[in-house]
């Protein structure tokens, strides 16, 4: 697995790269690519980690919740449920409670 640096510092956290998203690519599309990133988490996931998802190709990633929360201020408290959008190109994210 490769590991990436992405700054996360000026990103906004918004609420609207889901409902982009599922717009875009429809609900069974994003709703598989938000189950892929749950999937990543299981597979190789750890507790100071929590899955990430990049809106634009449906990358998925694992993120730091501790530097998440050090560079956002969003409540990370990950329960296994959450997924982080990202939006690279827009420099937004979004913290997405998923429940299947």
């Amino acid at each position: 697995m490769q590991l990436f640096d992405l700054d996360l510092s000026g990103f906004e956290p918004v609420n609207h790269l889901w409902p982009q998203m599922v717009e875009r690519l429809g609900s069974d599309t994003s709703s598989r690519a938000v189950r892929q990133a749950l999937d990543l988490f299981g597979m190789r996931g750890s507790p100071g980690l929590m899955p990430a998802l990049l809106v634009e190709t449906c990358g998925v990633a694992l993120l730091d919740r501790q530097q998440l929360r050090r560079v956002t201020g969003l409540p990370v408290a990950f329960d296994g449920e959450q997924v982080v959008l990202i939006s690279r190109r827009s420099s937004e994210l979004q913290l997405l409670q998923w429940s299947a």
